[in-house]
């Protein structure tokens, strides 16, 4: 990489991690497009943006959690159902190209919804059914295990539509089920070692993290406390336009 690339990288990458903070995600799929735009070698892509998400996402849930109340048998039902079926979906082989188009074309859908919707006020969050949610969550798991993605951009529209819970909780949700299914993904691939993670905390990688957690921090308090329903969907809007091109062109 040259200078100019790198500084483009730096500039950016604490950008990424605000707007995906903001609306608890963690990110992976803005820092792989990131490092794809910039050059970085395959190898060092996948740990980083693994490491990154988990850093991004346990901030994001820590500002939510201590500005709003989380709904813990919400999370637990579709984290407890999803982890397993995320492990049993990564061992199938599949045409990922096309199930990654077909994933990014169905995301256009809430997208486009959250990024034209002109109503600044919160809906009535109704309760939600544990067996429902178990399935969902089922279908989230594996679909992401089937594709290798973290599973935020999945739920977090789904939890919307469905007025489980309100804009912020949906949040919360979102950032510590990405942080544990990304916790999950990097230590049970065993394509990323030791030896592929060091560069990221060491010498003038070192960077990268701090960069992330700076914007991660931004992203989570201003998100969480300061940032009004409206340009919330806004944000999660264009995250979620953000996932799905990366999806249908990658």
């Amino acid at each position: 990489m040259n200078e100019s690339t790198v500084l483009y990288f730096i500039c950016l990458l604490p950008l990424v991690a605000f707007l995906y903070a903001s609306v608890g995600h963690g990110g992976a799929s803005g820092y792989l497009a990131l490092m794809a735009l910039c050059e970085f070698s395959p190898s060092y892509m996948r740990p980083t943006a693994l490491v990154l998400n988990c850093l991004v996402s346990l901030i994001s849930f820590i500002q939510f959690y201590k500005h709003n109340d989380l709904n813990w048998k919400l999370f637990f039902a579709f984290a407890g159902a999803s982890i397993p079926f995320a492990f049993l979906g990564g061992g199938f082989d599949v045409n990922q190209t096309l199930y990654k188009m077909i994933l990014g074309i169905l995301l256009l859908i809430p997208s486009i919804r959250l990024l034209f919707d002109r109503k600044k006020v919160e809906f009535e969050v109704v309760p939600f059914n544990l067996i429902f949610t178990l399935l969902i969550g089922a279908s989230v798991g594996f679909l992401s295990g089937l594709i290798g993605i973290g599973g935020g951009i999945l739920l977090s529209p789904i939890i919307l539509q469905l007025r489980w819970a309100s804009f912020k909780q949906t949040a919360g949700i979102s950032a510590l089920f990405i942080f544990v299914n990304s916790v999950a993904g990097l230590l049970g691939n065993s394509a990323i070692s030791l030896d592929s993670l060091i560069p990221i905390f060491s010498g003038k990688f070192v960077i990268i993290p701090l960069l992330a957690i700076v914007g991660g921090l931004l992203g989570g308090f201003y998100g969480a406390g300061k940032f009004n329903i409206y340009w919330l969907k806004k944000i999660l809007g264009f995250v979620l336009i953000i996932a799905s091109l990366k999806l249908i062109l990658t």
